[in-house]
Order: C-alpha cells, then sequence, then structure tokens
C-alpha cells in the first residue's frame, strides 16, 4: 500500500516538471566531496576546509591548467556549506568560511568560464546535520538558487521519508524551472529507494532529474569502485536503456588523484567510468595531483567516447572467470597467488563521431578468492573468443589490461588505451 501511494504521489507530481535541455552529454568537473569531506576547521586546517578559499583555489586550477578546456566546467561543492537560515527562512552560507557569499563564488566561477553547483538535502536535514529541504521550503531554495546564479543543484535524501521524497524531487524539479534558470538537477532519488524496479520508476526519473545517483557511495578504495561496477552490470538490462542526453546514471565520484587505488586501478576506473557514460566528477586536490594522475583524467580519447553525443551507456557482454592462471601466465600476467581468480571483463560502448560501429573495452583483473565450485575456463580461451567479437569486423576493441610491464602501448594510443594487472583488495 505504502509504495502504491509513493508512486501516485510521483505521477501527481509528474504534470509539474518540464524538459530543461540540460546536460546532453555527461557532467564533467570536479566535486569536493571524496577528497575534503566535512572538514570545516578553517582555524587548524585553512588549506583544505570546505570554505570559499578552497572553491576559488580549485577554480583557477581547473582554468589554468587544462580542465576547463577539455570538458571539466563544473565547479560543485557538497555538504557543509550552509551556515543556517534568516530571519525570512532564507538558507544562508556559513559566514566565517564564505564571507562573500554564494553568488560572489559564483560570479568567480563563471569570470572563469566555470559553472557552480550547489548541495542540499531533501529533507529536515543533510547528510551531515546542516538544515535540509522540507516542502514547504523547495520554491524558497530553488529561487534562492537561481538569485544566487548557481548552475547545478545536487539534492541528496537524508532524513527523508519515501512521501517525502516522492513529492519533494518532482516539486523542486518544477521550481528549478520555474525560475527561468538553467539549473541542472542532480538526484539522489534511487540511490534511497534501493535504484530498481518497482520503487525507482526511470522513465519518470528521466523527465525529473539530468543526472541521479543509483547506488551505495564510492569510497577511496579499489574494491568500492568494483563493488559498483558489479550492481551496475548486474542491473544494466534496467539501467543502460535509460541513460542518454539529458539524463544519466551516476555511479559515483572518480578517485583517481587520491589514496586508495593504484595507478593501474584509476587508469580501470577512467576506462569503465568512461564505457559506461558516466559523469566525470573529478574529486581530489588539484593543487597537488601528480602528472601520471593528470595524464589519466586529461585522456583526450577517453573524454571523447564519454561525451559522444549519442549518449548510449556501455553494457558488459562477456565475463569469464579462471583458476589457477598457467594461461594467465602464458600472457605475461604472471602467475596468480593460490585461490586466485583471474577475470576478464568485455564492455562494450558506442560512439558517433569517433567510431562508426560498437567498441569494447576489456579488462583483466586478479582478484582474491576461493576457487571452489568454479568451473576450470581456461582463460587463453576466452581471451580468444573476445578476440573473435573484437575482431569481427563489427567493431573497435580497446584494451584496459594486462601487466604494466607487458610492453602494451601506453593508454591513450588509437588502438589500445592501455594495459594493466588490477589486483583486488
Amino acid at each position: 500500500m505504502l509504495l502504491k501511494a509513493v508512486l501516485l504521489l510521483a505521477l501527481v507530481a509528474r504534470v509539474l516538471v518540464l524538459e530543461n535541455g540540460l546536460l546532453r552529454k555527461p557532467p564533467m568537473g570536479w566535486l569536493a566531496w571524496e577528497r575534503f569531506r566535512c572538514n570545516t576547521d578553517c582555524d587548524e586546517d585553512p588549506k583544505n576546509c570546505i570554505s570559499e578559499r578552497l572553491f576559488m583555489e580549485m577554480a583557477d586550477h581547473l582554468a589554468q591548467d587544462g580542465w576547463r578546456d577539455l570538458g571539466y566546467t563544473y565547479l560543485n561543492m557538497d555538504d557543509c556549506w550552509i551556515g543556517g537560515r534568516d530571519a525570512k527562512g532564507r538558507l544562508i552560507p556559513d559566514p566565517k568560511r564564505f564571507p562573500n557569499g554564494i553568488a560572489f563564488l559564483a560570479d568567480y566561477a563563471h569570470s572563469l568560464g566555470l559553472k557552480l553547483g550547489i548541495y542540499e538535502d531533501m529533507g529536515n536535514f543533510t547528510c551531515m546535520g546542516y538544515p535540509g529541504i522540507t516542502l514547504d521550503k523547495v520554491t524558497q531554495d530553488a529561487q534562492t538558487f537561481a538569485e544566487w546564479k548557481v548552475d547545478m543543484l545536487k539534492l541528496d535524501g537524508c532524513f527523508s521519508t519515501p512521501e517525502e521524497r516522492a513529492m519533494g524531487y518532482p516539486k523542486m524539479a518544477a521550481a528549478l524551472n520555474a525560475t527561468g534558470r538553467p539549473i541542472a538537477f542532480s538526484c539522489s532519488w534511487p540511490a534511497y529507494e534501493g535504484g530498481l524496479p518497482p520503487k525507482v520508476n526511470y522513465s519518470l526519473l528521466a523527465e525529473i532529474c539530468n543526472v541521479w545517483r543509483n547506488y551505495d557511495d564510492i569510497q577511496d578504495s579499489w574494491s568500492s569502485v568494483l563493488s559498483i561496477l558489479d550492481w551496475f552490470v548486474d542491473h544494466q538490462d534496467i539501467l543502460q536503456p535509460v541513460a542518454g542526453p539529458g539524463h544519466w546514471n551516476d555511479p559515483d565520484m572518480l578517485l583517481i588523484g587520491n589514496f586508495g587505488l593504484s595507478f593501474e586501478q584509476a587508469r580501470a576506473q577512467m576506462a569503465l567510468w568512461t564505457v559506461l557514460a558516466a559523469p566525470l566528477f573529478m574529486s581530489t586536490d588539484l593543487r597537488t595531483i601528480s602528472a601520471q594522475n593528470m595524464d589519466i583524467l586529461q585522456n583526450p580519447l577517453m573524454i571523447k567516447i564519454n561525451q559522444d553525443p549519442l549518449g548510449i551507456q556501455g553494457r558488459r557482454i562477456l565475463k569469464v572467470l579462471e583458476c589457477g592462471g598457467r594461461e594467465g601466465e602464458a600472457e605475461g600476467l604472471g602467475p596468480p597467488a593460490e585461490n586466485k581468480v583471474a577475470s576478464l571483463e568485455v564492455m562494450e560502448g558506442w560512439a558517433s563521431d569517433l567510431l562508426s560501429s560498437p567498441s569494447w573495452l576489456y579488462s583483466v583483473k586478479d582478484s582474491t578468492g576461493s576457487c571452489s565450485n568454479r568451473p576450470p575456463i581456461c582463460l587463453g580461451e576466452n581471451k580468444a573468443r573476445a578476440g573473435q567479437l573484437m575482431g569481427s569486423g563489427k567493431g573497435r576493441h580497446y584494451h584496459t589490461g594486462a601487466h604494466g610491464n607487458s610492453g602494451a602501448p601506453r593508454f591513450g594510443s588509437a588502438r589500445l588505451l592501455h594495459m594493466s594487472v588490477m589486483s583486488g583488495k
């Protein structure tokens, strides 16, 4: 009964929603959360706290270091910027950390050719306990964001009920459109409903949100990347058809440049997010990022595939497993440890102006785990099967796997993006 009521509320609100024409390609930019979290101690850590200074410095680097010109144009705030509400109920930023206000920060971003994104929550509080947006505040807060000249709103779902979300997200979409300012709308709604039908109506969602979080928050580890990837490919028959220009699935931020991924794993995440037609939101310190991580994030072919105007999300077309690994050793991968599983993943993606036919990305990764109850599949034979698929004349292939010492061409060449071994943690 509750589910029926929630769906009815959402359908009633649906009539208020208009197409805003935004995010015809997956958005690209920088997001504060993964690297800087909710650090509000500007006395002890002035360079890294959530503050006007931090966002201005990141804006400078986006403009000066080539990011903006490659498409990384969004400068997105996350939780912990709010100072409260004034006497009229209007949101205000923390006066100490944002002394000039959000409109000043938006003007600064715009002066550099960037766009400003902001965060709020469809609930009584944000996830970190700051004032959220209740149903009676939706219209007022949408108008405030427009007056501040914000370009994107990410609306989280902590401290809310299913009924509040079913009313609140469509109401906010309509309120943003009613301001007359083009504000892209990023929703966390499906992630709070389990990410799948029947609780999530993706046809409805595509009329309300430009991008949406489907699943768990990413953490700074390879195991977190794999868990998100596994969930997306396990449910790709549901998720892949609903993505496209103006409405994107979001597997969460890029971890590249932080602490939890090896160099090879960082390249793998970039390739996988590329073929998933995912938003490319970095969340690292652009002031100190290494040259090799910049190379990964600024790879022009990765960006071109991700930003293809067709907007077709890739899908896994083959996954095979092998225990033991003698064929893997023959391929130059080295012998897997005892009870390790070698996995071959083939991801198919489409790109209109880059390729006239499907492209494939495949990866070979080692992951710890028991070999019990697994068939003795020959990895070499299955690599041959993948090669037959990819060499059939139906498309081109791009590798995202093999050993770093294999002599493979560097990530970014015309035929071979990169090769790496990804060790599970």
